[in-house]
């Protein structure tokens, strides 16, 4: 075994299975790996190929290839994939929706129509949604008065089971601020450890799904908001302007997207008013 270990901290991958894996992952879901890339694919799929007993990627490539059930396709994309993000992350965006966007739904949206429908596409582990979810209940007015439904996916299986949890270390809820903390969170021990768990009042608003953004959504709206941040980083712009006009095409009149703080529509052709960096109107 000794030896296999050995043999497996040192992997090799050449140009032509990067490519080729690049080509499958590419095809799969649009993540762009380019050169870059390479050492960070390596890395990482060499630990998958370490508890799968691999000693080389062209036995695993074939080994993802010959897989009918795409479980192996699966699991190598939620290896390679990237899962930074916290609660509150950019506030500027949080900060947008309570004074300006609740604002305008109050006005537009009274009676049997007071509902709201947003997204959080690449929900990573959940501090996204939930941010979203205690920004909506701290900021409207008469809140419980209102139907809201969070849809929060992510292509990672991992990560959703994570987030379906809602429990989160000490230091990942340190961005929530003490009166938010205090309704929404609780104290319990997890594997000896003290976590916080997030209430189920706000469990109650998120529907956590697996999606695969390259592939046939499984609604069509109306939504009045979609976070997509820090993911089309990991695509090209083909694929980010194929995805920005879906987008267009599932907001409602008068709907907002926020990106992320490194990307930007430029050189997208696209409907979207700007309103500001990394948020735009649906007008």
């Amino acid at each position: 075994m000794l030896g296999l270990s050995v043999l497996q901290d040192n992997l090799v991958l050449t140009d032509q299975e990067f490519d080729q894996i690049s080509a499958l992952v590419y095809e799969h879901c649009g993540i762009d790996l380019h050169d870059g890339k390479k050492e960070l694919v390596r890395s990482r799929l060499g630990k998958l190929l370490r508890q799968k007993n691999f000693s080389s990627f062209a036995d695993y490539y074939q080994y993802v290839l010959s897989d009918s059930s795409k479980t192996a396709l699966t699991e190598l994309t939620d290896a390679i994939s990237t899962n930074l993000t916290s609660f509150f992350r950019e506030s500027q965006h949080f900060d947008f929706v309570a004074q300006t966007l609740l604002p305008e739904l109050a006005k537009r949206k009274t009676g049997s129509a007071r509902k709201i429908r947003c997204w959080s596409a690449g929900c990573s582990s959940g501090e996204e949604p939930y941010t979203i979810a205690i920004t909506l209940l701290e900021s409207l007015q008469s809140a419980d008065e209102w139907d809201i439904k969070i849809l929060a996916t992510d292509i990672s299986s991992r990560v959703l089971r994570r987030a379906a949890e809602g429990i989160y270390d000490a230091e990942r809820i340190a961005p929530v601020p003490p009166a938010a903390k205090n309704r929404y969170l609780s104290k319990v021990r997890c594997n000896g450890q003290s976590m916080f768990q997030v209430s189920p009042v706000l469990k109650k608003m998120i529907v956590f799904k697996y999606l695969n953004l390259m592939e046939p959504w499984p609604f069509k709206g109306p939504l009045d908001f979609i976070f997509c941040r820090n993911v089309m980083i990991y695509f090209d712009k083909p694929t980010q302007q194929k995805l920005v006009n879906r987008y267009w095409d599932v907001l409602d009149r008068g709907g907002y997207l926020f990106t992320g703080h490194s990307e930007s529509l430029t050189g997208i052709a696209h409907k979207f008013r700007y309103v500001q960096p990394t948020i735009y109107r649906k007008d």
